[in-house]
């Protein structure tokens, strides 16, 4: 009797790991990447419709950058020309590597002013990472529009949350405009949080992709 039951228990044992192995693969095999047209997919910034009826007779703040694009024109020269009557852009504000995108990664970024618009640039990435009372003066509402790329250590991310705090924080609505994460499909590297972390990085706690 106990052969038969050892020899039962072994064949139990062997079609609860086949079981297991089929099941881990089968959702190894939904989690693989998958085939997407981007060119399908319509940036938050390009749907008018959706968010222009929020802004109209505002005045405005913008967190943007050098992929903050409407086809091939900048949201900000795209907002710019429908008309201070309509829409005023009062502020920008920009992340790491500048309005422009031309700072190094890691560079401090002063405030300045933008050569095209000649609107005021305040900088998140200089001496303070998150907007304070008076950044936000005269702001109705902020928009923000940044391209992420689904890894740690993009700042853009924490750039937001720090956004989002400040504008709870007076009161001031906040409209993102969304745009697809390339790295959507993909999960890979440890989830980090330790003191010596970057300071923006270690706002929240993620894997690396």
């Amino acid at each position: 009797m106990t052969k038969i039951r050892n020899r039962s228990l072994g064949k139990i044992t062997v079609l609860l790991l086949a079981s297991i192995l089929i099941t881990l693969t089968s959702i190894a095999q939904d989690q693989r990447p998958r085939k997407v047209n981007y060119e399908d997919i319509t940036n938050g910034a390009a749907r008018f419709d959706n968010y222009l009826p929020l802004l109209e007779n505002h005045k405005i703040g913008i967190v943007a950058n050098q992929a903050s694009l409407v086809g091939k024109t900048h949201l900000v020269d795209t907002l710019v020309s429908l008309g201070v009557e309509v829409i005023r852009v009062v502020k920008i504000f920009s992340p790491e590597h500048g309005f422009r995108g031309e700072a190094d990664a890691g560079a401090v970024i002063d405030d300045s002013r933008d050569p095209t618009t000649g609107i005021q640039i305040i900088s998140l990435y200089g001496k303070h990472k998150k907007p304070t009372l008076d950044d936000l003066k005269d702001i109705d509402i902020m928009v923000f529009d940044l391209q992420d790329v689904g890894v740690r250590f993009y700042t853009y991310i924490s750039t937001l949350t720090l956004v989002m705090e400040a504008c709870a924080e007076n009161q001031i609505p906040l409209v993102v405009l969304d745009r697809p994460n390339p790295n959507g499909f993909s999960v890979d590297g440890p989830i980090r949080m330790r003191p010596d972390h970057h300071p923006v990085e270690r706002l929240r706690s993620q894997p690396v992709v």
